[in-house]
Protein backbone atom coordinates (compact mmCIF):
# COMPACT_ATOMS: atom_id res chain seq x y z
CA UNK A 1 0.00 0.00 0.00
CA UNK A 2 2.81 2.38 0.84
CA UNK A 3 4.44 1.71 -2.54
CA UNK A 4 1.15 2.43 -4.34
CA UNK A 5 0.75 5.70 -2.45
CA UNK A 6 4.27 6.75 -3.46
CA UNK A 7 3.54 5.90 -7.11
CA UNK A 8 0.28 7.88 -6.97
CA UNK A 9 2.04 10.88 -5.43
CA UNK A 10 4.76 10.74 -8.09
CA UNK A 11 2.14 10.74 -10.87
CA UNK A 12 0.34 13.72 -9.33
CA UNK A 13 3.60 15.68 -9.12
CA UNK A 14 4.47 14.74 -12.70
CA UNK A 15 1.09 15.89 -14.01
CA UNK A 16 1.30 19.13 -12.03
CA UNK A 17 4.75 19.75 -13.51
CA UNK A 18 3.46 19.09 -17.04
CA UNK A 19 0.73 21.66 -16.63
CA UNK A 20 3.26 24.39 -15.88
CA UNK A 21 5.68 23.72 -18.73
CA UNK A 22 5.58 24.54 -22.42
CA UNK A 23 3.11 26.91 -24.02
CA UNK A 24 -0.43 26.85 -25.36
CA UNK A 25 0.35 27.66 -29.01
CA UNK A 26 0.08 24.45 -31.09
CA UNK A 27 2.56 25.87 -33.63
CA UNK A 28 5.34 26.13 -31.04
CA UNK A 29 8.02 23.43 -30.87
CA UNK A 30 7.52 23.27 -27.07
CA UNK A 31 3.71 23.05 -27.28
CA UNK A 32 2.18 21.19 -24.33
CA UNK A 33 -1.50 20.31 -24.26
CA UNK A 34 -1.37 20.47 -20.46
CA UNK A 35 0.21 23.93 -20.27
CA UNK A 36 -1.85 26.29 -18.13
CA UNK A 37 -1.12 29.42 -20.13
CA UNK A 38 1.25 31.00 -22.63
CA UNK A 39 3.70 32.73 -20.30
CA UNK A 40 5.92 34.08 -23.07
CA UNK A 41 8.16 30.99 -23.17
CA UNK A 42 6.97 29.63 -26.52
CA UNK A 43 9.73 28.50 -28.86
CA UNK A 44 9.46 28.43 -32.63
CA UNK A 45 11.45 27.21 -35.58
CA UNK A 46 12.80 29.95 -37.78
CA UNK A 47 10.64 30.58 -40.81
CA UNK A 48 12.31 29.49 -44.05
CA UNK A 49 9.76 31.27 -46.24
CA UNK A 50 10.92 34.69 -47.44
CA UNK A 51 8.48 36.61 -49.60
CA UNK A 52 10.14 39.52 -51.42
CA UNK A 53 7.61 42.22 -52.32
CA UNK A 54 8.61 44.36 -55.30
CA UNK A 55 5.27 45.53 -56.75
CA UNK A 56 2.37 47.57 -55.48
CA UNK A 57 -0.53 45.62 -54.01
CA UNK A 58 -3.33 45.81 -56.57
CA UNK A 59 -5.77 43.25 -55.18
CA UNK A 60 -6.92 42.15 -51.73
CA UNK A 61 -3.99 40.32 -50.11
CA UNK A 62 -3.17 38.57 -46.83
CA UNK A 63 0.31 38.36 -45.32
CA UNK A 64 0.65 35.38 -42.98
CA UNK A 65 2.90 34.79 -40.00
CA UNK A 66 4.49 31.68 -41.52
CA UNK A 67 6.30 33.98 -43.97
CA UNK A 68 8.73 36.86 -43.53
CA UNK A 69 7.93 39.67 -45.98
CA UNK A 70 10.72 41.80 -47.42
CA UNK A 71 9.94 45.22 -48.86
CA UNK A 72 12.36 45.64 -51.76
CA UNK A 73 11.28 49.24 -52.47
CA UNK A 74 8.26 51.49 -51.88
CA UNK A 75 5.24 49.21 -51.83
CA UNK A 76 1.79 50.81 -51.98
CA UNK A 77 -1.63 49.37 -51.14
CA UNK A 78 -3.66 51.04 -53.87
CA UNK A 79 -7.06 52.74 -53.71
CA UNK A 80 -9.84 50.19 -53.18
CA UNK A 81 -7.45 47.42 -52.05
CA UNK A 82 -7.12 45.86 -48.57
CA UNK A 83 -3.94 44.36 -47.13
CA UNK A 84 -4.49 42.01 -44.15
CA UNK A 85 -1.48 41.22 -41.94
CA UNK A 86 -1.83 38.33 -39.51
CA UNK A 87 -0.74 38.60 -35.85
CA UNK A 88 2.94 37.82 -35.36
CA UNK A 89 3.97 38.56 -38.94
CA UNK A 90 7.44 40.03 -39.48
CA UNK A 91 7.96 42.58 -42.28
CA UNK A 92 11.48 43.74 -43.15
CA UNK A 93 12.59 46.65 -45.31
CA UNK A 94 15.63 46.55 -47.57
CA UNK A 95 18.24 49.26 -47.13
CA UNK A 96 17.91 52.25 -49.42
CA UNK A 97 17.96 56.03 -49.50
CA UNK A 98 16.64 58.71 -51.81
CA UNK A 99 14.06 57.37 -54.30
CA UNK A 100 15.12 53.83 -53.36
CA UNK A 101 14.05 54.15 -49.71
CA UNK A 102 11.74 51.30 -48.74
CA UNK A 103 8.34 51.86 -47.15
CA UNK A 104 4.86 50.41 -46.92
CA UNK A 105 2.33 53.01 -48.04
CA UNK A 106 -1.44 52.81 -47.64
CA UNK A 107 -2.75 55.12 -50.34
CA UNK A 108 -5.97 57.12 -50.04
CA UNK A 109 -8.82 54.64 -50.39
CA UNK A 110 -6.62 51.67 -49.50
CA UNK A 111 -6.92 49.79 -46.20
CA UNK A 112 -4.47 48.13 -43.84
CA UNK A 113 -5.96 45.52 -41.50
CA UNK A 114 -2.91 44.86 -39.31
CA UNK A 115 -4.31 43.44 -36.08
CA UNK A 116 -1.56 42.02 -33.92
CA UNK A 117 -2.10 40.84 -30.35
CA UNK A 118 -0.30 41.23 -27.03
CA UNK A 119 1.37 37.85 -27.50
CA UNK A 120 1.84 38.20 -31.25
CA UNK A 121 2.56 41.80 -32.25
CA UNK A 122 3.26 42.63 -35.89
CA UNK A 123 6.87 43.73 -36.33
CA UNK A 124 8.22 46.09 -39.00
CA UNK A 125 12.00 46.19 -39.04
CA UNK A 126 15.14 46.19 -41.20
CA UNK A 127 16.39 43.37 -43.41
CA UNK A 128 19.53 43.54 -41.25
CA UNK A 129 17.46 42.35 -38.27
CA UNK A 130 17.79 38.59 -37.71
CA UNK A 131 14.52 38.42 -35.78
CA UNK A 132 12.05 35.71 -36.79
CA UNK A 133 8.45 34.87 -35.98
CA UNK A 134 7.95 34.21 -32.28
CA UNK A 135 10.80 36.47 -31.14
CA UNK A 136 10.24 39.88 -29.56
CA UNK A 137 13.85 40.97 -29.05
CA UNK A 138 16.26 41.22 -31.97
CA UNK A 139 19.20 38.82 -31.72
CA UNK A 140 21.59 41.34 -33.31
CA UNK A 141 20.34 44.95 -33.48
CA UNK A 142 20.56 47.42 -30.62
CA UNK A 143 17.51 49.64 -29.96
CA UNK A 144 19.34 52.80 -31.02
CA UNK A 145 20.26 51.88 -34.61
CA UNK A 146 18.19 53.93 -37.04
CA UNK A 147 17.81 54.80 -40.70
CA UNK A 148 18.12 51.20 -41.92
CA UNK A 149 14.90 51.32 -43.98
CA UNK A 150 11.90 53.64 -44.41
CA UNK A 151 8.70 53.28 -42.42
CA UNK A 152 4.93 52.85 -42.44
CA UNK A 153 2.86 55.56 -44.14
CA UNK A 154 -0.95 55.71 -43.94
CA UNK A 155 -2.79 58.28 -46.08
CA UNK A 156 -6.45 59.21 -46.07
CA UNK A 157 -9.12 61.63 -47.24
CA UNK A 158 -9.78 63.50 -44.00
CA UNK A 159 -9.37 67.31 -43.90
CA UNK A 160 -5.96 68.94 -43.60
CA UNK A 161 -5.07 72.61 -43.10
CA UNK A 162 -3.17 73.38 -46.26
CA UNK A 163 -3.56 75.24 -49.51
CA UNK A 164 -5.71 72.97 -51.63
CA UNK A 165 -7.60 69.82 -50.68
CA UNK A 166 -4.62 67.49 -50.92
CA UNK A 167 -0.83 67.50 -50.65
CA UNK A 168 2.14 65.19 -51.22
CA UNK A 169 3.32 63.48 -48.04
CA UNK A 170 6.88 64.10 -46.88
CA UNK A 171 9.26 61.20 -47.34
CA UNK A 172 7.79 60.21 -50.73
CA UNK A 173 9.06 61.71 -54.03
CA UNK A 174 6.66 64.10 -55.75
CA UNK A 175 6.68 61.83 -58.81
CA UNK A 176 4.79 59.14 -56.86
CA UNK A 177 1.09 60.05 -57.04
CA UNK A 178 0.33 57.48 -54.35
CA UNK A 179 1.82 59.95 -51.87
CA UNK A 180 -1.18 62.31 -52.02
CA UNK A 181 -3.25 62.79 -48.87
CA UNK A 182 -6.13 64.92 -47.59
CA UNK A 183 -9.77 65.43 -48.51
CA UNK A 184 -13.15 66.33 -47.07
CA UNK A 185 -14.23 63.21 -45.15
CA UNK A 186 -13.40 63.37 -41.40
CA UNK A 187 -14.77 59.81 -40.94
CA UNK A 188 -12.52 58.30 -43.61
CA UNK A 189 -11.43 54.74 -42.80
CA UNK A 190 -7.92 53.47 -43.59
CA UNK A 191 -8.29 50.24 -41.61
CA UNK A 192 -7.09 48.92 -38.23
CA UNK A 193 -3.58 49.06 -36.74
CA UNK A 194 -3.19 47.19 -33.43
CA UNK A 195 -0.12 45.91 -31.57
CA UNK A 196 2.51 47.01 -34.08
CA UNK A 197 6.21 47.54 -33.36
CA UNK A 198 8.10 49.65 -35.95
CA UNK A 199 11.90 49.57 -35.62
CA UNK A 200 15.15 50.98 -37.08
CA UNK A 201 13.50 53.11 -39.80
CA UNK A 202 13.68 56.69 -41.04
CA UNK A 203 15.70 56.39 -44.26
CA UNK A 204 16.61 59.71 -45.85
CA UNK A 205 15.18 60.50 -49.28
CA UNK A 206 16.73 63.99 -49.50
CA UNK A 207 18.20 66.82 -47.47
CA UNK A 208 16.12 67.13 -44.29
CA UNK A 209 13.49 64.77 -45.68
CA UNK A 210 13.36 61.49 -43.80
CA UNK A 211 10.55 58.99 -43.34
CA UNK A 212 8.83 58.87 -39.95
CA UNK A 213 8.29 55.62 -38.07
CA UNK A 214 4.53 56.02 -38.53
CA UNK A 215 3.25 58.78 -40.79
CA UNK A 216 -0.46 59.64 -40.70
CA UNK A 217 -1.49 61.96 -43.53
CA UNK A 218 -5.14 63.04 -43.59
CA UNK A 219 -6.21 59.87 -41.77
CA UNK A 220 -9.85 59.88 -40.68
CA UNK A 221 -11.46 58.88 -37.39
CA UNK A 222 -12.98 55.79 -38.97
CA UNK A 223 -9.46 54.31 -38.66
CA UNK A 224 -8.50 52.44 -35.47
CA UNK A 225 -4.92 52.88 -34.25
CA UNK A 226 -3.91 51.54 -30.85
CA UNK A 227 -0.94 49.85 -29.18
CA UNK A 228 1.83 51.22 -31.39
CA UNK A 229 5.56 51.23 -30.70
CA UNK A 230 8.29 53.05 -32.63
CA UNK A 231 11.90 52.20 -31.76
CA UNK A 232 15.00 53.98 -33.11
CA UNK A 233 13.57 55.94 -36.03
CA UNK A 234 15.93 58.45 -37.61
CA UNK A 235 13.20 61.06 -38.01
CA UNK A 236 10.04 61.45 -35.91
CA UNK A 237 8.37 58.61 -34.07
CA UNK A 238 4.81 59.44 -35.15
CA UNK A 239 3.82 62.48 -37.19
CA UNK A 240 0.27 63.59 -37.98
CA UNK A 241 -0.44 65.74 -41.03
CA UNK A 242 -3.98 66.91 -40.44
CA UNK A 243 -6.73 64.34 -40.25
CA UNK A 244 -8.96 63.37 -37.34
CA UNK A 245 -7.72 59.92 -36.25
CA UNK A 246 -7.32 59.04 -32.55
CA UNK A 247 -4.30 57.04 -31.37
CA UNK A 248 -4.13 55.17 -28.06
CA UNK A 249 -1.37 53.36 -26.12
CA UNK A 250 1.92 54.45 -27.69
CA UNK A 251 5.60 54.09 -26.82
CA UNK A 252 8.33 56.01 -28.66
CA UNK A 253 11.92 55.01 -27.84
CA UNK A 254 15.08 56.71 -29.16
CA UNK A 255 13.51 58.83 -31.91
CA UNK A 256 16.23 60.63 -33.86
CA UNK A 257 14.14 63.80 -34.20
CA UNK A 258 10.81 64.53 -32.48
CA UNK A 259 8.97 61.73 -30.72
CA UNK A 260 5.51 63.18 -31.45
CA UNK A 261 4.98 65.76 -34.19
CA UNK A 262 1.63 67.33 -35.07
CA UNK A 263 1.03 69.39 -38.22
CA UNK A 264 -1.67 70.83 -40.46
CA UNK A 265 -4.50 71.02 -37.95
CA UNK A 266 -4.71 67.43 -36.76
CA UNK A 267 -8.02 67.15 -34.88
CA UNK A 268 -7.72 63.87 -33.00
CA UNK A 269 -6.56 62.60 -29.59
CA UNK A 270 -3.36 60.93 -28.41
CA UNK A 271 -4.17 59.07 -25.18
CA UNK A 272 -1.80 57.05 -22.95
CA UNK A 273 1.75 57.31 -24.24
CA UNK A 274 5.36 57.19 -23.11
CA UNK A 275 8.32 58.94 -24.73
CA UNK A 276 11.91 58.00 -23.93
CA UNK A 277 14.97 59.89 -25.17
CA UNK A 278 13.89 61.77 -28.30
CA UNK A 279 16.60 63.42 -30.38
CA UNK A 280 14.92 66.82 -30.60
CA UNK A 281 11.56 67.64 -28.98
CA UNK A 282 9.43 65.18 -27.06
CA UNK A 283 6.34 67.02 -28.35
CA UNK A 284 6.55 69.20 -31.47
CA UNK A 285 3.10 70.82 -31.71
CA UNK A 286 2.97 72.86 -34.90
CA UNK A 287 0.17 75.17 -35.89
CA UNK A 288 -2.12 74.93 -38.93
CA UNK A 289 -0.73 75.99 -42.30
CA UNK A 290 -4.00 77.11 -43.88
CA UNK A 291 -7.42 78.48 -42.99
CA UNK A 292 -8.75 75.21 -41.51
CA UNK A 293 -8.22 75.16 -37.73
CA UNK A 294 -7.93 71.76 -36.08
CA UNK A 295 -7.38 71.35 -32.33
CA UNK A 296 -5.92 68.13 -30.95
CA UNK A 297 -5.79 66.58 -27.48
CA UNK A 298 -2.70 65.01 -25.91
CA UNK A 299 -3.32 63.38 -22.55
CA UNK A 300 -2.05 60.78 -20.06
CA UNK A 301 1.61 60.74 -21.04
CA UNK A 302 4.99 60.09 -19.44
CA UNK A 303 8.07 61.78 -20.89
CA UNK A 304 11.52 60.55 -19.87
CA UNK A 305 13.64 63.30 -21.38
CA UNK A 306 17.17 61.90 -21.01
CA UNK A 307 19.16 63.41 -23.92
CA UNK A 308 16.25 65.18 -25.64
CA UNK A 309 17.00 68.72 -26.79
CA UNK A 310 13.60 69.96 -25.65
CA UNK A 311 10.36 69.02 -23.92
CA UNK A 312 7.54 70.81 -25.79
CA UNK A 313 7.78 73.18 -28.76
CA UNK A 314 4.78 75.19 -29.96
CA UNK A 315 4.09 77.76 -32.67
CA UNK A 316 2.16 80.99 -31.99
CA UNK A 317 -0.82 79.50 -33.88
CA UNK A 318 -0.66 75.96 -32.41
CA UNK A 319 -3.95 74.62 -31.09
CA UNK A 320 -4.09 71.90 -28.42
CA UNK A 321 -5.38 70.55 -25.14
CA UNK A 322 -2.58 69.17 -22.95
CA UNK A 323 -3.27 67.31 -19.70
CA UNK A 324 -2.07 64.67 -17.22
CA UNK A 325 1.56 64.51 -18.38
CA UNK A 326 4.56 63.61 -16.24
CA UNK A 327 8.13 64.73 -17.08
CA UNK A 328 11.23 63.19 -15.53
CA UNK A 329 14.97 62.58 -16.10
CA UNK A 330 15.45 66.20 -17.17
CA UNK A 331 18.67 68.13 -17.80
CA UNK A 332 19.23 71.89 -17.84
CA UNK A 333 18.66 73.34 -21.31
CA UNK A 334 15.50 71.35 -21.98
CA UNK A 335 12.35 73.46 -21.98
CA UNK A 336 8.67 73.94 -22.66
CA UNK A 337 9.52 77.04 -24.61
CA UNK A 338 6.41 78.82 -25.89
CA UNK A 339 2.65 79.01 -25.51
CA UNK A 340 0.32 79.60 -28.47
CA UNK A 341 -0.80 83.19 -29.02
CA UNK A 342 -4.53 83.49 -28.35
CA UNK A 343 -4.65 86.62 -30.51
CA UNK A 344 -3.31 84.92 -33.67
CA UNK A 345 -5.47 81.80 -34.08
CA UNK A 346 -3.55 79.98 -31.37
CA UNK A 347 -5.38 78.08 -28.64
CA UNK A 348 -4.31 76.05 -25.63
CA UNK A 349 -5.69 74.54 -22.47
CA UNK A 350 -3.14 72.95 -20.14
CA UNK A 351 -3.95 71.04 -16.96
CA UNK A 352 -2.18 68.75 -14.50
CA UNK A 353 1.44 68.57 -15.57
CA UNK A 354 3.90 67.01 -13.09
CA UNK A 355 7.68 67.06 -13.09
CA UNK A 356 10.40 65.43 -11.01
CA UNK A 357 13.15 68.06 -11.01
CA UNK A 358 16.90 67.49 -10.94
CA UNK A 359 18.66 68.60 -7.76
CA UNK A 360 19.05 72.36 -7.23
CA UNK A 361 16.63 73.34 -10.00
CA UNK A 362 13.15 74.84 -10.08
CA UNK A 363 10.14 74.63 -12.36
CA UNK A 364 10.96 77.84 -14.22
CA UNK A 365 14.33 76.41 -15.27
CA UNK A 366 12.39 74.15 -17.63
CA UNK A 367 8.90 75.59 -18.05
CA UNK A 368 7.49 79.03 -18.84
CA UNK A 369 7.57 81.80 -16.24
CA UNK A 370 3.93 81.40 -15.24
CA UNK A 371 4.00 77.62 -15.57
CA UNK A 372 3.43 76.99 -11.87
CA UNK A 373 -0.25 77.49 -12.73
CA UNK A 374 -0.29 74.11 -14.49
CA UNK A 375 2.98 72.36 -13.46
CA UNK A 376 3.60 70.72 -10.07
CA UNK A 377 6.94 69.50 -8.79
CA UNK A 378 6.67 65.98 -7.36
CA UNK A 379 9.01 63.28 -6.12
CA UNK A 380 6.70 60.51 -7.35
CA UNK A 381 4.14 61.03 -10.09
CA UNK A 382 0.41 60.58 -9.62
CA UNK A 383 -0.44 60.96 -13.31
CA UNK A 384 0.98 60.05 -16.66
CA UNK A 385 0.94 56.92 -18.80
CA UNK A 386 -0.59 53.65 -17.64
CA UNK A 387 2.52 51.60 -18.36
CA UNK A 388 0.73 48.29 -17.77
CA UNK A 389 -0.92 48.71 -21.17
CA UNK A 390 2.48 48.69 -22.88
CA UNK A 391 3.93 45.49 -21.45
CA UNK A 392 3.59 43.78 -24.83
CA UNK A 393 6.28 46.06 -26.35
CA UNK A 394 9.99 45.64 -27.08
CA UNK A 395 10.64 48.66 -24.85
CA UNK A 396 9.11 46.83 -21.90
CA UNK A 397 11.01 43.64 -22.68
CA UNK A 398 14.29 45.57 -22.70
CA UNK A 399 13.54 47.26 -19.37
CA UNK A 400 12.98 50.80 -20.64
CA UNK A 401 9.57 51.12 -19.00
CA UNK A 402 10.93 50.67 -15.46
CA UNK A 403 10.54 54.13 -13.93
Amino acid sequence: MRILNLITLSLILLLASCKKEGCTDPTAINYNVHAEKNDGSCEYEASSQLQVITDNIVENTTWTKDNTYVLANRVTVLDGVTLIIEPGTVIKGEAGTGPNATALIIARGGKLMAEGTENEPIIFTSIADEIVYGQMVSPNLDPNLNGLWGGLIVLGRAPISATGVSMQIEGIPASDVNGLYGGTNPSDNSGVLRYISIRHGGANIGEGNEINGLTLGGVGNGTIIENIEVVANQDDGIEWFGGTVDVTNVVILNAGDDAIDTDQGWGGTLDNFVIINSGDEALELDGPEGSSLGTHTITNGTIKAQNSLGLVDSDPNSRYYLSNIYFNDLSLGQSFDELPNLDSDGFYEINNLEVTLPSNTQITDFFLGNSDVFVTSVQFNTMGCDLTKLQWSLSFNLGYLSF
